[in-house]
């Protein structure tokens, strides 16, 4: 049986780091993502590396899919597409 990645979620700060490395790190996953055609599904955040690979995959053409709360944090930004936002039955 063959399987195909669909999805990776990806779990990273909310913030920039120091480190440059780790910065183009991020980009080149996002890059990949979106080149392969895999949906990145992450924290939802606007900021960070979280923030920048949600941006990169959304700049090359990609999909990404924002995981939240119903109760964000006030001071973390974050992404709503109210056309694909939809709340979860909890289980």
């Amino acid at each position: 049986m063959t399987s195909e990645l669909r999805r990776v979620c990806v779990f990273c700060a909310s913030s920039p780091g120091t480190d440059p490395a780790i910065t183009e790190a991020t980009v080149a996953l996002g890059r990949l993502l979106a080149e392969r055609e895999i949906e990145l599904v992450y924290g939802g955040g606007a900021v960070g590396l979280m923030g920048l690979v949600a941006d990169t995959v959304l700049e090359a053409g990609g999909t990404v899919t924002g995981v939240i709360t119903t109760t964000p944090m006030p001071s973390l930004p974050y992404r709503v597409d109210s056309a694909r936002s939809r709340s979860l039955p909890r289980s």
